[in-house]
């Protein structure tokens, strides 16, 4: 065993010292989040149980229990939400109803676009929404699974005396944490209030020399300048260094006793396939923060004006597997050789600066027309992203590797290649309306109309290429509801979406950075929900969404075809006395067609799509030891493939999460201890299967871990 350093035996004394003072034990407090996500939708105070469209609410409480420290934790609790190309040492990315979202388009905070191609901390979020489906009511631009928003944490309200916490954490491998979230209101009228949010963690995961760091300080703040004015800022400073993770791959000419296709057995999670003496870590850096006044109007009018602004600087760098080298000289551009051997680069891409503005005034009320009561919003936005990257990329092979640590002597680093940089400028308009056609029965109505002014410039001064594309598109959203007097509400839904497709800023393909046109994506959605009885809260819903479909052909990325995903998210709780049973399913029929370009993908399922994924919780409260609450969560994702033709798939797999959670009075400070232990049983398997860049990967699930922490409210 590796010797602890000086920051783990810090958190451990800190965890040590805490449990000595032990005392009396109190009844936690839970805080269940029903509203409808404030952020992303503007349609009002309307309860998740009654609003026409699938969303989740992930509240703090939530967050803390799991431990999250990445905003795939979190959302990784819901049926619909996959991983998709997501290493443990890179910025998330995920998929949802089937389809991946885009870093830069489907993510906001605070309902301000932000980019989401780098690490974004959770010890200064309230919570986590996830609207799914098509987006275009909500975003002018964005890919059509779901827009997800983080909620900054902002100062206490006016009965709350002051937040002192304190966070301590240690596990998931052998890193250690610490986070202090203070706030309080001042003034003699407490018309002032700010929030304050700082962490550093000392990251040695469970895979084995990946080492890093990361650090938040975060500071929101409020000026109370009448009853019907205020003014909130709020600024976030954070910088995440580690070494990356490079996933696995198939092995050539593998097959099994019927001659087909077969995957290799699934490896140790622990093992960091690419590391290298020569090898150096990622660095996100990110400065993030916004300003907004709210000011209420006449007759239950609002006015609200927020600036968002983000500032990303990454430093790229992976010791990356691709492809292999064969001996008489052939190479593999897909998967390894057939003894696990491959080919290793040294991809580094230094001081990528991204940019992102956007300024948005809006005005919501309650108005009634000829006896019809409408609850209206409209809002204008303008933003812009900027992609500033250095003139090269390094992309330098290495040589061969036998894997697992297999010496690779450091290489020349000549073989670089010329970046692209890019610009969007959009103004967007929008307008909302719910109009309640009787006390049960409501329709609800959107429109937003975006102008997009993008342009790529290459950076290769012998082909200073300059592409501008100019669009202008409108998104509409319709949805009826009616609310039955026994409890449930029945919806219909059709939105539509717009993507703004470009190839990846690959030197692999022929179209590096290029533009592939505005895309639109359509939503039809029927769903139910509501309580039966106090103890049960039930929903499902019903959709189809229609997308074009991107994928690589030549050397180039083309849209070609349409990608159909036709599905079932359904989602059920029961609480009675100690007990909380929930349980959440999607099952999902996702197709390809209309490909004229390589028709073998016509009638095919896409790549690393689960037709069934479920979760599950089980949670109880001891009445027997006040204070303490144990649970089992499940997660189960099924088969899926990995080569087009289906040839070969995925397995299924299904993991078991242990938690145990008791509150407790030390010396007058309240305190509760989380032991949770993720993959109870120690399964081996392999987590998902992506396809990009040409080649198939492989990336297996974390090991059985353990993560002991400790939360104090003084």
């Amino acid at each position: 065993m590796d010797k602890p350093t000086r920051s783990h035996l810090a958190v451990l004394l800190c965890i040590a010292s805490i449990g000595n003072a032990m005392a009396q034990s109190i009844a936690p407090e839970i805080t269940v989040t029903s509203t409808l996500p404030q952020q992303t939708s503007s349609f009002g105070d309307v309860p998740l149980t009654q609003s026409p469209f699938s969303a989740i609410s992930i509240d703090n409480a939530t967050l803390h229990d799991i431990g999250a420290t990445r905003i795939s934790d979190a959302l990784r609790l819901d049926a619909s939400v996959t991983d998709s190309y997501n290493s443990p040492a890179y910025w998330d990315i995920l998929s949802v109803r089937g389809y991946t979202l885009d870093n830069r388009y489907n993510y906001r905070r605070d309902g301000l676009p932000i980019n989401a191609e780098t690490m974004i901390p959770m010890e200064n979020k309230e919570r986590i929404e996830l609207l799914k489906g098509t987006s275009g009511i909500q975003a002018g631009t964005s890919s059509p699974g779901g827009l997800a928003n983080f909620v900054v944490k902002r100062a206490p309200g006016a009965n709350v005396d002051s937040i002192r916490d304190v966070t301590a954490s240690y596990g998931f491998g052998k890193s250690s944490g610490i986070a202090l979230d203070l706030g309080s209101r001042l003034g003699e009228n407490k018309q002032f209030g700010y929030r304050l949010n700082t962490a550093y963690e000392d990251l040695n995961p469970y895979i084995q020399n990946t080492q890093g760091h990361r650090n938040l300080l975060a500071l929101a703040m409020d000026w109370r300048l009448s009853v019907d004015s205020k003014i909130e800022f709020e600024f976030e400073k954070s910088e995440r260094q580690q070494m990356g993770v490079s996933a696995h791959s198939l092995l050539a000419n593998a097959t099994n006793a019927a001659g087909l296709p077969s995957l290799p057995l699934p490896v140790n999670g622990t093992q960091n396939l690419t590391r290298q003496t020569w090898s150096v870590p990622g660095i996100f850096a990110s400065t993030t923060g916004s300003l907004r006044f709210k000011q209420n109007l006449s007759d239950g009018w609002q006015w609200t004006t927020q600036y968002g602004a983000q500032r990303l600087r990454t430093d790229d760098r992976l010791s990356f597997a691709f492809g292999a080298t064969l001996p008489n000289g052939d190479w593999l551009s897909d998967r390894f050789a057939s003894n696990g051997s491959f080919d290793l680069y040294d991809y580094r891409s230094d001081n990528e600066r991204r940019l992102t503005d956007a300024l948005q005034t809006s005005i919501d009320g309650i108005t009634e027309v000829a006896g019809v009561k409408h609850h209206m919003a409209f809002s204008v936005m303008r933003s812009r992203q900027l992609d500033q990257l250095e003139s090269t990329q390094l992309y330098s092979y290495a040589g061969t590797s036998t894997g697992f640590a297999g010496a690779v002597p450091a290489q020349i680093a000549n073989q670089t290649y010329f970046n692209t940089n890019r610009s969007e400028y959009s103004t967007e308009v929008s307008a909302k309306d719910r109009i309640e056609l009787s006390a049960r029965t409501s329709a609800w109505v959107g429109l937003r109309h975006t102008q997009s002014d993008r342009s790529t410039v290459s950076l290769d001064p012998a082909n200073p290429n300059h592409v501008q594309q100019q669009a202008a598109f409108t998104t509409p959203w319709l949805a009826l509801s009616h609310q039955y007097t026994s409890g449930p509400t029945v919806y219909a839904s059709y939105g539509e979406g717009v993507e703004l497709f470009a190839a990846p800023n690959n030197a692999n393909y022929s179209n590096a950075g290029q533009f592939l046109g505005a895309q639109r994506s359509k939503q039809v959605e029927v769903g139910v929900k509501g309580r039966a009885s106090p103890q049960w809260r039930w929903s499902a819903a019903l959709f189809q969404i229609d997308r074009p479909l991107a994928y690589d052909f030549a050397s180039a990325r083309v849209v070609d075809g349409i990608q159909t995903h036709q599905g079932l998210d359904a989602g059920i709780q029961w609480t009675q006395q100690q007990w909380l049973l929930s349980g959440q399913a999607q099952w999902l029929h996702a197709r390809i067609s209309g490909a004229s370009l390589n028709t073998d993908l016509n009638g095919s399922q896409p790549v690393n799509v689960p037709a069934l994924t479920l979760r599950a919780l089980a949670q109880y409260r001891w009445a027997e030891i006040p204070g303490l609450r144990t649970s089992l969560r499940m997660g189960h994702e099924g088969q899926r493939r990995v080569l087009e033709n289906g040839d070969l798939n995925l397995p299924a797999w299904t993991t078991w999460d242990a938690a145990a959670h008791y509150d407790m009075r030390i010396q007058g400070t309240r305190a509760e201890w989380t032991l949770a232990i993720d993959n109870l049983t120690d399964q081996r398997y392999w987590r998902e299967s992506p396809k990009q860049f040409g080649h198939y990967y492989l990336y297996p699930g974390a090991p059985r871990t353990a993560r002991l922490s400790v939360h104090m409210r003084f």
